[in-house]
């Protein structure tokens, strides 16, 4: 399952291998002893994109979901496929890899781990979620399968998060302050937008971009944190 990485992979790939450059990347919100959970972030590449793109990223994608609006917790926000560790999953990946197949429909079977991340704390579930980056050779497209909790499957062309015009500074009520990125009506921050940001730095995929433009977390995207 591991073929056809392009080579705009390869820093990631080693950095993932780096345990100083992994600790970098929660270092703003490292695990505190919260429960334990596990995401995956899942890229593809399209080959046809690639050559319209520009930039290092050109033709990669991620998959995000977008929460239930119902949700007592991160309702409507965008995140990666993911959820609690429960005691039959063995491992971290083998949890990251279970929630993806039950929230979007991606089996283990078609994705190959790239790397770990280590455990960083979200502070509104008291997760301490770990991060499993996965390659995705043959990409296809996805619905949500948990429809109890999942409302929409997005697949987002990387170059446009990584476009310094999609980042600010998400301003929350409540004082909080971090990294947000916006491609057409999607608004992604918290702990979602912490771990893409470090991700882009560890792939060597990060522009300047200017931290000191502030915005607003839209009201559909503010339901989960109180």
């Amino acid at each position: 399952m591991g073929g056809n990485v392009p080579g705009s992979l390869d820093r990631l790939r080693s950095a993932l291998a780096s345990p100083a450059a992994l600790e970098r990347v929660v270092a703003g919100r490292p695990g505190q002893g919260g429960r334990t959970a596990a995401v995956l972030i899942l890229l593809s590449f399209d080959a046809d994109a690639a050559g319209r793109e520009p930039g290092v990223a050109a033709g990669l994608r991620c998959v995000f979901i977008e929460k239930a609006a119902h949700l007592r917790r991160h309702a409507g926000q965008i995140g990666f496929p993911g959820g609690a560790i429960e005691p039959a999953d063995g491992s971290k990946v083998a949890a990251a890899l279970r929630e993806a197949e039950e929230e979007v429909g991606v089996r283990p079977s078609e994705v190959s781990v790239l790397g770990v991340l280590p455990p960083a704390h979200v502070a509104a579930s008291n997760f301490d979620a770990t991060a499993v980056v996965g390659w995705w050779p043959r990409p296809r497209p996805l619905v949500p399968h948990d429809v109890g909790e999942i409302a929409a499957v997005h697949d987002l062309p990387l170059p446009l998060l990584v476009d310094p015009a999609a980042r600010s500074t998400a301003r929350h009520p409540s004082g909080y302050a971090g990294p947000a990125f916006v491609v057409g009506d999607l608004y992604i921050w918290g702990f979602t937008a912490h771990l893409l940001a470090g991700l882009f730095e560890l792939a060597g995929w990060d522009e300047a971009w200017d931290a000191g433009r502030f915005s607003e977390i839209p009201s559909r995207f503010l339901h989960g944190r109180r």
